[in-house]
This record gives structure tokens, sequence and C-alpha cells, in this order.
């Protein structure tokens, strides 16, 4: 497995390419700006990505799909319960005086437990709502694609429309039982592991506590 990112637009985000290396298969997840960055990204690699994955939808991860869609005909991946916020992503964007083009809807809808494949790879989808209704994670063969729901020290924010801060506590208990050598690769900021949060961020440690 290779991931590659690259970190785009005014919020900073990670933008990943997950990449079978024996097929040469590869997604996007939350493609969220900038998107000839992330088209030279997938080229770079020899890739011609089969899916664009979303963790959640605010416009930080949306922004660059609709100019993907029209590079690559390929099929969107989000939980409904973010629907919503996705159809009003390019209103968000101009709240923060930003210009954005509306993604589409998405193709394919996801659910908690489903299994999606990366050639030969395989990932879980675990549904983490909390700073999104929708919100899911990735979770891989030692990996997790985190979207906004824990960062290296932090963790997403729950002060948001339709964040829910019980939610996010839930969800934090659950990554906070996967193995603990888990690389976390989260929507902005360095890699991190289950472990070292688990360990030293201090929005876990009462989460931790209680498990």
């Amino acid at each position: 497995m290779k991931i590659d990112w690259v970190t785009v637009g005014p919020f900073q985000e990670n933008s990943y390419l997950v990449v079978d290396e024996t097929s040469r298969k590869g997604v996007l997840v939350d493609p969220g700006d900038e998107a000839p960055r992330i088209i030279a990204m997938a080229k770079n690699a020899g890739v011609v990505p089969e899916a664009i994955w979303l963790t959640h939808a605010h416009l930080d991860h949306v922004g660059a799909i609709a100019a993907l869609k029209r590079e690559w005909k390929v099929p969107v991946y989000l939980h409904d319960a973010d629907l919503m916020i996705l159809r009003r992503a390019s209103q968000s964007a101009q709240r923060y005086g930003l210009t954005m083009e509306q993604p589409p809807d998405p193709d394919r809808s996801l659910s908690d437990g489903d299994v999606l494949a990366v050639g030969e790879l395989r990932f879980t989808v675990r549904h983490t709502p909390g700073h999104a209704p929708g919100h899911v994670v990735f979770l891989g063969e030692g990996v997790m694609l985190g979207g906004d729901l824990l960062f290296a020290g932090s963790i997403g924010r729950t002060d948001l429309p339709l964040c829910n801060s019980d939610d996010m506590e839930a969800s934090l208990a659950l990554v906070a039982t996967f193995d603990k050598e888990t690389v976390v690769h989260p929507g902005h900021g360095p890699a991190t592991s289950i472990g070292a949060e688990v360990a030293t961020n201090p929005f876990l440690a009462g989460v931790v506590e209680s498990i």
C-alpha cells in the first residue's frame, strides 16, 4: 500500500491518494481543493483513480470533486447523513468569502461495516459521527483514513452546524479500541497513531477512562 497526499486550500486540508502497488489501482480520499495538484499527484503516481471516497462533506473536503469528475468519470462515495451538508457546500464557502464549484450528488452511499476494495487492499467503513452526522473513517490493514475525527494532539470541532459532542465522544471511544499500531492519516496536520493519541491526546483522556 502506498498513501500519497497534498495539503490544499485555505483550510490546509490533506487530500489523499491510496494505491495498491501490486495492481496500480487507486482511490482519492477527501479531495478538498486545488484540483490540478490532486490530478498531478495521481498522474505522477501513474494511477487513474477508480473512485472518490469522502469521510464527510464539509466544504474543505469536497471542493475539488466537480473538477475531478470532469477529469475522470469516477463514482463518489458518501454517507447519506452528510448529503444535506454536501448540497450546501458552495453556500458554506461563500460564508467564508470563498468561491467553489458545487459538487454533484454522490453516486454511492456508505454504511457502517461496508468493505471497500482498492485492488487487493480492503478498507472497512466505520460510521464515526460527531464532527459531522455522516462522518466515517476508512480502516485498512494498519492504517486509518480518519478525516476530521482525530488529529495529532487534538480532535475535530463540534461547534459547527450539525455537530454533536456526545456522538463525537462515542466515536472517539470506538477508535480508541482499534489496534494501537494503526497509523492515522487525518484531514489536517501530520500523521499519528491510535496508540500515540490514546497515550497523549488530552481530548481522549476521559474517553479512554470510560472504556
